[in-house]
């Protein structure tokens, strides 16, 4: 579904600041593919989002999304096919726009390739079963503007804006990060279901590394701009939290010294 080869970015090139961000990264994902990444600031998880994603083209590599060449597609042509949520509950929305309004630009854009001038009963009927989904009363406050809702109610109408015309892939940027805990807990739920019944290849970062070992399917691990550990199977099934940070020693030769993916073992 998703095949990454060799991809290379290097930010400001040439000057005091360049920053090798992706160094020959390769990576494939098979349909229905729910892989965790986790690695420590700096190790490039973002970039790669934003190059599957089309921010940027990347300096060499080949990116392909379902056998179609997607190396020097623009961001509004994979929009189509790449779903994105990010860790800020205020990106990816129109605040000054309603709930449905903001569903109808997600659902028009990402099926039809552009804006129909008007909401059909159908499409409120669409929108009003997808919101009833999330268990939050919002099918009955469309007409509300999504700056006045809160963060939880905002990252789970993103989820279901990101999911309206099911996604190629998709990717999950700390998405529930800056929540508490129990709506992040909620939203978690919420995007595990969603992610199973639609069979939406997925990756999502997390600094949580035991919700990198117990959800989806397979873990990556990144450092210095590279996949330094790939686990699946019973592989991953069996291993905890201090047996990851040991492969991790052993590949790297010294011990992960992130605090804030220490901090948030459990």
């Amino acid at each position: 579904m998703l095949k990454i080869n060799n991809l290379y970015k290097t930010f400001e090139r040439g000057t005091v600041n360049e920053k090798a961000a992706l160094k020959g990264l390769s990576l494939e994902l098979r349909p229905d593919d729910f892989a965790t990444i986790i690695g420590s600031n700096g190790a490039g998880k973002t970039t790669l989002f934003n190059a599957i994603a089309g921010v940027f083209i990347s300096d060499e590599g080949e990116i392909y999304i379902d056998g179609e060449d997607m190396t020097f597609k623009p961001e509004t042509y994979r929009a189509r096919v790449v779903g994105r949520i990010f860790q800020n509950p205020l990106m990816g929305t129109a605040p000054s726009l309603t709930i449905e309004q903001n569903l109808a630009i997600a659902y028009s854009s990402s099926k039809k390739g552009f804006l129909r001038p008007a909401i059909s009963k159908k499409d409120r009927e669409l929108f009003r079963e997808t919101l009833s989904r999330l268990n939050m009363g919002l099918e009955d406050r469309m007409k509300t503007s999504m700056g006045l809702l809160s963060g939880g109610q905002r990252q789970a109408v993103t989820l279901m804006m990101a999911v309206i015309v099911t996604p190629k892939i998709l990717l999950l940027d700390e998405h529930t990060a800056a929540l508490d805990p129990l709506t992040a807990e909620k939203v978690l739920e919420i995007t595990k279901e969603v992610v199973k019944e639609k069979h939406i290849t997925t990756l999502m970062i997390t600094h949580n590394i035991a919700s990198a070992l117990h959800l989806g399917n397979r873990t990556l691990m990144m450092d210095d701009g590279n996949i330094v550990l790939d686990l699946s199977g019973p592989e991953r099934d069996n291993l905890t939290v201090e047996g990851l940070l040991d492969k991790y020693r052993q590949v790297k030769g010294h011990i992960l010294d992130n605090d804030r993916i220490l901090l948030s073992q459990e």
